[in-house]
């Protein structure tokens, strides 16, 4: 729990009252790998904190797997629109490690967007930054080729690159696993 209130803590003001109702509303979990958290027409009922391990978030789309989500420690996830509406999800997250999860029900979420001054003002700076990842990330599938965007993503997530399968790093990048290998056979690092 500790990570998650540092977490919070590095984007609003948390007195200690807000620090014990976050542990009052949070639940955590270990979870072993390769289990569904959500599957695709189910809805999302919990926001998830990742103090361990590492999630992937995908669709399935005419039986081909498409990675839209690498999640890596100490980060947010869920399916936000099935979170917020209360409808069936369109993707599934899995476990690719085993992870540790705290999370959030939804109506332990309202209880702390009624509840508190910090709530609103964190969910709205997460949602900002996980906004601005995606614009970037379309823009970098507009601009970089399929060897700078692998560049950089083992820049930028390097325990990623190594502990995610090749497979699952190239349909998160938007290539064939063939061309990953292609690419990685010409890199040194």
């Amino acid at each position: 729990m500790e990570n998650l209130i540092n977490y919070i803590h590095t984007k609003v003001k948390l007195t200690s009252s807000d620090k014990e109702l976050i542990s009052n509303c949070f639940v955590s979990e270990k979870v072993p790998a390769q289990t569904l958290l959500l599957k695709e027409g189910n809805v999302e009922r919990f926001i998830y904190f990742l103090e361990k391990g590492i999630v992937k978030g995908y669709q399935n789309i005419d039986g081909k797997i498409v990675v839209q989500h690498l999640v890596e420690e100490n980060d947010v996830f869920t399916s936000i629109d099935s979170f917020m509406t209360e409808t069936p999800a369109n993707d599934y997250y899995e476990t690719i490690s085993e992870c540790h999860v705290i999370k959030v029900s939804k109506t332990d979420f309202n209880r702390l967007q009624t509840k508190t001054t910090f709530w609103t003002p964190f969910v709205k700076e997460v949602t900002n930054e996980h906004l601005n990842c995606k614009m970037e990330r379309v823009k970098d599938f507009q601009v970089l080729t399929a060897k700078e965007r692998y560049i950089k993503f083992v820049n930028q997530h390097p325990k990623l690159a190594a502990g995610v399968s090749i497979d699952n790093i190239a349909s998160f990048l938007g290539m064939e696993p063939q061309s990953l290998s292609r690419i990685r056979k010409q890199i040194v690092f």
